[in-house]
């Protein structure tokens, strides 16, 4: 078994390292987030349980690229965090989804497409992209074991 180490010191910016020495690489990184809301809903035209009125916990998991700044972070966790908040969890957390998203029949594959849209808009109005910032992924989960992918590949492709 090995013995619990203590670092003999700290490292300390200007003294162990250099402010230039911070961003170690210029590669594009990927960062993932998972964030939860709860939601009510139905579905129209579909013979099964989803027809009638039911809930699910979502489950968000928003992955975004970009090149790391001086300090060697791309996207930081705390601004994702507060784009989703600020974006999609006031406008579905606890609501019912027919009534709050546009016209639409309200499946995982209808709402991936707008989470898409409204995020991108948000990184757009906040100049993230002209840093290089773009999203990658959205997986939404309806359930643990059922959910829907959107890549930026599809998005960007008519196919």
């Amino acid at each position: 078994m090995s013995e619990f180490q203590i670092p003999r010191k700290v490292q300390r910016l200007h003294e162990d390292i250099r402010p230039e020495q911070l961003r170690y690489h210029s590669r594009r990184v990927a960062v993932t987030k998972e964030f939860t809301f709860d939601s009510a809903h139905h579905l129209h035209l579909y013979e099964g349980k989803c027809k009638s009125l039911h809930g699910h916990t979502y489950k968000l998991v928003i992955t975004m690229s970009g090149f790391v700044n001086e300090i060697g972070i791309c996207v930081d966790f705390g601004d994702i965090k507060e784009v989703y908040e600020e974006i999609i969890k006031s406008q579905l957390d606890h609501k019912y989804l027919n009534e709050v998203l546009p016209p639409m029949n309200t499946t995982a594959e209808n709402m991936v497409v707008w989470i898409w849209e409204e995020l991108d808009c948000a990184i757009e109005q906040r100049g993230w992209k002209q840093r290089g910032t773009r999203l990658e992924e959205l997986v939404l989960y309806e359930t643990p074991t059922s959910y829907a992918t959107l890549k930026r590949e599809w998005m960007e492709s008519n196919a």
